[in-house]
């Protein structure tokens, strides 16, 4: 049995992130003659959604990103938001866009981002910025799997040639990792609802990444003893916010590990911030 696992702090990791993208817009703003600017597009009034966004603007504004706001009833109808959305497309002042999902009932999301020029899809959720992300020429990638390889660089954690399992297959989180490794030259298993003898596959990673919403999931038995246990699951739950992974079993086994609050959430705002300027830099 290995000692207890190197715990990878996102948390810290966030704020080296946001540090480095604080020094680019600087830069940026005296080359453009402007802050970078991200617009978010808020409709109804669900208040999980309202504090997600507004912890968006807080971290625009700790780094120099102006923030644009659009507050939308949610009575708005599909093709009235989808025109908001071309109407921000067309700002020359605006550089990134945000729509903050899900939608209220009766509204389709994907018409919505579609309706997002990729040049300013910071989320990275376009058919045409997940066609580059799969045909190995990523542009803007979706910020929570960039998160997860941002973590593993920064802690010095090497990806070519090593063996990875994604149990996931979202196309906000998992299919979009399942590329970034390819693009490192990892060996990836893609696991799922259907996967036969889940924890045996498991056990073969190097570096596992757990994404599928599922309090607990992976327990000691799914992992390689001093492998990376990267856990992107956030579950809301009477004990409070836990992970897909049994932390206190997994961290005796593995060699790595993110925890559930300060491992990957903070990333996803980190990113987003990130991609925000390099959109602004694509468009001197």
């Amino acid at each position: 049995m290995t000692p207890d696992a190197r715990i990878l702090d996102g948390k810290a990791i966030a704020g080296a992130v946001r540090s480095d993208v604080a020094g680019e817009v600087g830069e940026l703003s005296t080359t453009i003659g402007r802050a970078p600017a991200l617009a978010t597009v808020l409709v109804g009034d669900d208040p999980a959604s309202e504090v997600y966004v507004s912890n968006k603007h807080r971290a625009c504004e700790e780094v120099g990103i102006e923030s644009v706001h659009r507050a939308v009833p949610g009575t708005v109808g599909q093709s009235e938001l989808e025109e908001i959305v071309r109407d921000l497309n067309g700002e020359d002042e605006v550089d990134g866009i945000l729509v903050q999902l899900p939608l209220p009932d009766g509204l389709d999301a994907g018409p919505v981002i579609a309706s997002i020029d990729p040049m300013k899809d910071v989320d990275g959720l376009t058919a045409e910025n997940q066609g580059r992300l799969a045909s190995g020429s990523p542009w803007l990638v979706p910020c929570t799997p960039a998160g997860v390889i941002e973590i593993l660089d920064r802690s010095d954690i090497p990806i070519e040639g090593k063996e990875v399992v994604v149990i996931g297959r979202s196309n906000l989180v998992g299919r979009p990792l399942i590329s970034l490794f390819l693009d490192r030259n990892a060996t990836v298993t893609a696991c799922h609802s259907r996967t036969v003898d889940l924890p045996g596959v498991c056990r073969r990673a190097d570096i596992l990444v757990a994404a599928v919403g599922v309090p607990g999931l992976v327990g000691a038995d799914f992992v390689k003893e001093g492998a990376t246990v990267i856990d992107v699951g956030i579950n809301r739950t009477d004990d409070g916010l836990v992970g897909d992974v049994e932390f206190e079993q997994v961290a005796e086994v593995a060699g790595a590990i993110t925890p559930v609050p300060g491992g990957v959430g903070p990333m996803t705002i980190a990113m987003l911030l990130a991609n925000t300027v390099k959109a602004a830099g694509s468009r001197r």
